[in-house]
């Protein structure tokens, strides 16, 4: 039973705390930050439990999983990991998020479609089940070496690369190709800290011009609170990508009246309002504005052609022409797997 295993079925998993740059001097490991589903998985004889970060079980909507779990030769075991759906060669988080559908029907179609792959990079238990949550990272990393091969050629399954050196470490970050989310720092004699900040996470920065296709008004006022940007397709369109609202109070008067002058068509392709993930009870509450003013914007994820938090403004880019802020400029380059 998943009750018998010396790991507690609420464990919340260890985290990691956002920083600028990748830690320098000895006792680090650097592993990949792969753009997936974090998951504790519990295996404990015909018994499989996959839990996300927020506590809740992922069974239902894994089936694939859960029956490559169940066909391991390995039947004692409790794994720390990321759930990813690689399409075209990297993971793909919108294909993750189609799977959080309430048909079991429909969540059986895409998992015999598109199978997810378990990205493996820590092992709460050794060989004898025993607890490693105390033992530091290169035990753990040993025992889920060896529990890895264990498992024997199961395509469902990857061990997650790793090195000391930061130098490579830097290299993944910085190779556009890689097919990674960013960097997670360790410490090499720490153990697991269920619940804590304990690791380091170092997120791949990009940026792109986009064209300033609308605002918001910041909540209660009449000044300027976002700005609404917009790629071009290969059409001429303009699309609605996202926002950014980082932009200084001061300067807030002086702007809203330079974009009140510039009040016209605004986005000719995907608008602020329409049914998506994004949309809220303010979502329609938008000035068009005539396609002039082009930002460079800092951003680090993008989800079916968005960019999936908002962005930070970096600079005004008043010598770059509107129609050359393309979608390219987000488009994924192809994928360098990374070894693992």
């Amino acid at each position: 039973m998943l009750s018998d295993l010396p790991i507690p079925l609420d464990l919340p998993t260890m985290e990691a705390k956002l920083v600028e740059t990748i830690p320098d001097g000895p006792g680090w490991r650097f592993e990949p930050k792969w753009d997936g589903f974090r998951c504790l998985a519990y295996r404990s004889g015909g018994e499989v439990l996959l839990k996300a970060k927020s506590g809740k079980p992922l069974n239902r909507f894994f089936p694939d999983m859960v029956a490559a779990v169940l066909a391991l030769p390995a039947d004692r075991f409790v794994v720390d990991g990321e759930l990813t759906i690689d399409v075209g060669g990297r993971p793909s988080f919108e294909a993750l998020q189609m799977r959080l559908h309430p048909a079991e029907s429909r969540v059986r179609k895409l998992a015999a479609e598109q199978p997810a792959v378990f990205r493996l990079f820590d092992c709460l238990t050794d060989a004898r089940g025993e607890p490693l949550v105390e033992a530091p990272l290169t035990d753990r990393r040993k025992a889920l070496e060896a529990l890895f091969e264990r498992f024997g050629k199961a395509p469902a399954f990857a061990l997650s690369p790793g090195t000391i050196d930061r130098d490579e470490a830097c290299r993944w970050l910085e190779d556009r190709t890689a097919a990674l989310d960013g960097v997670v720092a360790k410490r090499l004699d720490g153990p697991y800290v269920p619940g804590e900040r304990a690791m380091l996470k170092i997120k791949k920065i990009r940026t792109a011009d986009c064209v300033v296709g609308g605002f918001r008004y910041a909540e209660g006022t009449k000044e300027v609170g976002s700005l609404l940007l917009g790629l071009y397709d290969d059409d001429g369109r303009l699309h609605h990508v996202g926002f950014t609202a980082t932009i200084k109070h001061a300067e807030r008067p002086a702007l809203t009246r330079t974009l009140l002058a510039l009040k016209g068509e605004g986005f000719t392709g995907d608008a602020p309002g329409g049914p998506s993930r994004w949309s809220t009870d303010r979502t329609a509450e938008w000035v068009a504005l005539r396609p002039e003013l082009v930002v460079e914007v800092r951003y680090d994820q993008v989800t079916g052609g968005r960019f999936r938090h908002g962005t930070r403004l970096v600079r005004w880019r008043p010598d770059k022409a509107p129609a050359q802020c393309t979608m390219e400029q987000i488009d994924p380059a192809p994928a360098r797997p990374m070894a693992g």
